[in-house]
């Protein structure tokens, strides 16, 4: 008989115990309880009361020191029998036989016939017989069953728990990340299965081969890990969620000790790391996971030694333009120095060309990209770097927002775009990386894009260029219509590029008309004419993968289109020509009717000595500048006293370009009033529904019936397309124009011609005022200018009027604002940056009656300048 001190590691059943030694731990030593028997837990299915009994022993004593007395020991195997005591005196196997989960052996004490022995035996059959007299513990009935069951079966178990936390007790620690878990269900159902620890990977522990017998070594911390885990969970009963499943089959669950999740405290140790597998099971919850690495992998704790932290490039996001789109993953931005960086989205993929099921997906996920961001300002952030390998060259991989909207997240929301699989020491990944996780799980399941099982619709594009017949057949469409929408598809040269015209199902080579650009190199290293690779340069930067609109004039000998290409409502020949990278061809000019346009633009780039004109004379151009002026003199050159002329206005219309559209309020808007009256009961009598004689001619006067209210209104001609029988008119009295059918016309009754009441609508320009060519802040300044004046009567100062070019140059006041005889709308559109004081006045403006107002106005455009509002947000564009 020797007696020993040790503390309860586990439990194995109601009457057997698993010891350490409390000076190692890693000593163990199975003990069981002497003259008893207990129910058995088994895999193959517990014996009534087998877990309750069980669990009296393993509440009473897990975790505690207990004093063990060896009464005898079975020869064969070893196993040690005998009685126990805890430190409050509790004895065993007494406390057990007493409460009703022990019965005594029924051949206890034969072959020790003792009188101590069986002095004991005798006292526990007494407290077995009292334990079945009050019906405790094995001795209350049959209702001892409880059924096990020992994998999660089919998904109805997910389907029922997932989410949900249930009571749990962690039978064994396999490793730092995966149990065996009895999950108890309810008293008469519990599932014993595999459990994986949410979230998490620790190294892999010691394991041997059975089929070999070779012992597989354990990863560095691979031990630890395990006994970390064991020290704190081991045949503890605690709270387990259930979050969701392996691919294998099994649980995964978030552990929660009583002093919070388990995975938590192994990865601020160092003894895990992050597993991005789980992140979808865990969604929000797998932040404070991230947290919890990060600590440890700055503190260099154990996974984490010698770890480095990531280089961040300056700490702070880059604000810059995309000018092409590469890929659905890969991109290039310029910055506002000029400078082109290629950039990979961070953590996703776009689809591959050798996967069947993403193949077909390749350009309908890049055109989503396209049009989500090309000529955008995006915002940037630099989360790593690839480094270049064969098929690649090095790239920084990036975070890319517009407008706060994640861009990556977005292509992988659509299903246009999968998640990459890190390795586990790859940091530079995506920072939002588990919501792209989540996001990729949710395109699966609504079955969007690559994960849709099918193929997308594929857009053709028969190419018109290929030959002058093609060409000619497709002249007669083009050309009928204005400004057709389409996509630059290609820049060959600053003047030459191919465009897809998605509605028709046809792409073309555009020739601009009216300008010669240098021819560019045939390869980035060749030269080519003089500033070629320069126009081609700015051709790809401002067009290529563009939106645009196109008005196709002619073809040439070769199936090229010829023709205007506006990249959001600007020409961009002009700005060719502007920039002093293309030349004025003046018979193309004239002939397609952009000469006045382009020639202004030239004598721009000449003046500036930009480009091809860096080393201009004047004097080259100075006998056709006086041919000029002869021809066509300034009718008045100075302004000797400044015009007197107010008059009540109200805007009716802001065209693209920023001119306007206005009414002189009084008598002629007084008998608008009345012909409308009149016009309106005229054409609500079924006996005037008369149709066009005739086709419309360019000029003709008619009425038309305007779209938005369905009211007749006097309209002129602009332009016609017979085919199609539709007509372009501008509402004389209002200004705005639109395209209607010919049967939305109507014949212009005398007693409503110009003849009765003059066109209503007056051409004006803001006097000293010059809006920015740039598109965006274009269009924010005639938003800004229609906030300041819709609905409103004003007074318009008519300056100049031009009558050669039938327009008046107006300065406009609110009445509102008389007290302030310098607050007009033109100083309040300088002042919000949208607008500049022309550097180049006209004859007029130079006029001395006019200086203070100018004074006053570059003030306002300086204080805008300075605090970069509108166009001036990036510097003074001026300056170049």
């Amino acid at each position: 008989m020797s007696s020993f001190f040790a503390q309860v590691k586990s439990v194995l059943s109601g009457d057997t115990l698993i010891l350490a030694n409390p000076k190692n731990p890693a000593l163990e030593r199975q003990f069981s309880l002497a003259y008893v028997t207990a129910p058995r837990l088994s895999k193959d299915g517990d014996e009534p009361y087998a877990f309750q009994s069980r669990e009296f022993l393993r509440e009473l004593t897990l975790g505690k020191p207990i004093k063990c007395t060896v009464l005898y020991t079975i020869p064969n195997s070893g196993r040690e029998y005998g009685v126990a005591q805890l430190q409050d005196g509790t004895e065993l196997p007494e406390a057990a036989v007493k409460a009703g989960w022990l019965k005594v052996r029924e051949d206890a004490g034969r072959k020790d016939d003792s009188e101590e022995t069986l002095d004991k035996i005798d006292k526990l059959r007494e407290l077995e017989t009292q334990a079945k007299d009050e019906q405790k513990g094995l001795h209350a009935g049959k209702d001892g069953f409880i059924a096990v069951q020992n994998d999660l079966g089919g998904p109805d178990f997910l389907n029922q728990w997932k989410g949900k936390t249930v009571d749990a007790v962690i039978e064994k620690v396999i490793s730092g990340d995966r149990l065996l878990t009895r999950l108890l269900l309810s008293d008469k159902k519990h599932y014993q299965v595999m459990t994986l620890i949410a979230g998490i990977r620790t190294p892999s522990t010691a394991r041997t081969n059975p089929s070999t017998g070779q012992t597989q070594p354990a990863e560095e911390y691979g031990e630890e890990a395990k006994r970390f885990v064991e020290t704190r969970l081991l045949q503890r009963k605690l709270k387990v969620k259930i979050v969701g499943a392996s691919p294998q089959g099994q649980l995964v669950a978030t552990i929660l000790h009583p002093n919070g999740n388990i995975a938590e405290f192994l990865l601020q140790d160092g003894l895990a790391r992050c597993n991005d597998f789980h992140s979808v099971f865990l969604g929000p919850d797998m932040a404070a996971l991230r947290a919890a690495e990060k600590k440890a992998q700055s503190a260099q704790l154990c996974l984490h030694k010698g770890h480095v932290a990531k280089a961040t490039a300056g700490g702070k996001d880059l604000d810059v333009t995309v000018t092409k789109i590469v890929g659905a993953d890969t991109i290039l931005v310029r910055n506002k120095a000029g400078e082109e960086k290629r950039l990979s989205l961070s953590s996703i993929r776009g689809p591959r060309a050798g996967e069947p099921s993403e193949a077909p997906w390749r350009e309908e996920a890049k055109e989503f990209l396209r049009k989500k961001i090309i000529g955008k300002h995006v915002r940037v952030s630099i989360d790593g770097s690839k480094a270049a390998t064969d098929d690649f060259e090095a790239r920084d991989v990036a975070t890319v927002t517009r407008d706060g909207k994640n861009i990556g997240l977005m292509l992988v929301q659509e299903g246009y775009a999968t998640v990459i699989r890190h390795r586990k020491d790859d940091t530079d990944r995506a920072s939002n990386y588990d919501e792209l996780l989540a996001a990729q799980e949710t395109a699966k399941e609504e079955k969007k894009g690559i994960w849709s099982g099918k193929s997308p619709k594929i857009k053709q594009y028969t190419d018109m260029s290929e030959s002058a017949q093609k060409a000619k057949l497709q002249l007669s469409t083009l050309s009928r219509q204005k400004k057709v929408p389409g996509i630059v598809d290609y820049c060959k040269s600053g003047s030459r590029f191919t465009v897809l015209i998605p509605r028709e199902g046809v792409k073309i080579t555009l020739v601009l008309a009216g300008i010669r650009a240098p021819r560019a190199g045939r390869t980035p290293k060749e030269e080519g004419e003089p500033f070629g690779n320069e126009a081609l340069e700015l051709a790809n930067r401002r067009c290529n993968q563009r939106d645009c609109e196109i008005d196709v004039h002619d073809i040439d000998k070769v199936g090229g289109f010829i023709g205007d290409l506006y990249i959001g409502r600007e020409s961009f020949a002009k700005l060719l020509v502007e920039e002093g990278l293309a030349s004025v061809h003046q018979y193309s000019a004239e002939k397609s009717g952009n000469a006045a346009e382009l020639n202004a633009a030239e004598k721009r780039a000449k003046e500036a000595r930009k480009g091809l004109w860096k080393d201009w004379d004047p004097s080259q151009d100075a006998a056709e500048e006086e041919e000029a002026a002869q021809a066509a003199p300034e009718v008045e050159l100075t302004i000797r006293e400044k015009r007197n002329d107010y008059r009540d206005i109200v805007i009716t219309n802001v065209d693209a370009n920023g001119k306007l559209k206005i009414q002189e309020v009084g008598q002629g808007t007084a008998a608008l009033t009345t012909l409308m009256n009149e016009f309106k009961k005229y054409h609500s009598n079924p006996a005037n529904k008369k149709s066009l004689p005739d086709a419309p001619k360019t000029g003709e006067l008619v009425a038309a019936q305007f779209s938005a209210d369905g009211e007749w209104y006097r309209a002129r001609v602009r332009s016609n397309d017979r085919s199609a029988k539709v007509a372009e008119v501008v509402y004389i009295d209002y200004g705005n124009s639109e395209k209607q059918p010919w049967s939305k016309l109507r014949p212009l009754d005398a007693q409503f011609g110009v003849q009765k009441l003059k066109a209503q609508a007056i051409d004006a320009s803001l006097s000293f005022v010059q809006l920015p060519s740039a598109t965006h802040y274009l269009d924010e300044a005639i938003n800004i200018i229609y906030e300041l004046t819709e609905g409103r009567q004003l007074v318009g100062s008519f300056d100049y009027i031009d009558n050669k070019e039938g327009l008046s140059y107006i300065t406009i006041y609110d009445p509102k604002d008389a007290k302030d005889p310098d607050s007009s709308l033109n100083r309040e559109i300088l002042s919000t940056g949208y607008a500049m004081v022309p550097m180049k006045l006209k004859a007029w403006e130079r006029s001395p009656v006019f200086e203070k107002t100018l004074k006053s106005y570059r003030k306002a455009q300086e204080q805008a300048k300075d605090t970069r509002l509108g166009m001036w947000e990036y510097g003074d564009i001026t300056e170049d």
